[in-house]
């Protein structure tokens, strides 16, 4: 699943989406889409403003980590 950031055009605006694998998933995470912990080892998105008006410093640190599914039909 590890593969490249991509930007996203989204009902809400544009937005930069980083995949992370299983392997590379080793912190927990609650996801903003179901309020449900992505635990480590599973695979998921992190998802940060593209067009962000305070900037992109300001988007990367807003940054959150989403399950692919809640992603998707976000």
């Amino acid at each position: 699943m590890a593969g490249w950031r991509r930007t996203e055009a989204k009902r809400d605006g544009s937005w930069n989406v980083q995949p992370v694998s299983s392997l590379q998933a080793v912190k927990s995470y609650v996801c903003p889409g179901c309020s449900l912990a992505i635990d480590p080892g599973i695979a998921h998105v992190v998802a940060w403003r593209a067009d962000a008006l305070l900037g992109d410093a300001a988007a990367l640190a807003d940054r959150r980590h989403w399950h692919n599914h809640c992603w998707r039909i976000r």
